[in-house]
């Protein structure tokens, strides 16, 4: 099964940015959609945004035009570019990786926007 490992996350001001990465090891990752999910403390894990295996991007109505899912199948990574970043997107952020009704997640990175 594949396996996820994220980083880039850290603690910034609010309105500066960050760029998240998840690598992949195991099956090839050309064969996965791939996600961004959060989770902030008390509250469920939400999603943030999605790239298929054809390329379209979805994103959550909260980071549309901030945040943007990128994918190098060459390095088998997926990105979050997240820029103008708010205190509400303080979380911890989860990678994950689709095929078929299988779900695989990374650990997750920590993001903490100080206002």
């Amino acid at each position: 099964q594949v396996q996820l490992v994220e980083s880039g996350g850290g603690l910034v001001q609010a309105g500066g940015s960050l760029r998240l990465s998840c690598a992949a090891s195991g099956p090839p990752f050309i064969s996965y959609a791939m996600g961004w999910f959060r989770q902030a403390p008390g509250k469920e894990r939400d999603f943030v945004a999605a790239r298929s295996i054809g390329g379209i991007t979805y994103y959550a109505d909260s980071v549309k035009g901030r945040f943007t899912i990128s994918r190098d199948n060459a390095e088998d990574t997926v990105y979050l570019q997240m820029n103008s970043l708010k205190p509400e997107d303080t979380a911890v952020y989860y990678c994950a990786a689709v095929d078929g009704p299988q779900a695989y997640w990374g650990q997750g990175t920590q993001v903490t926007v100080s206002s």
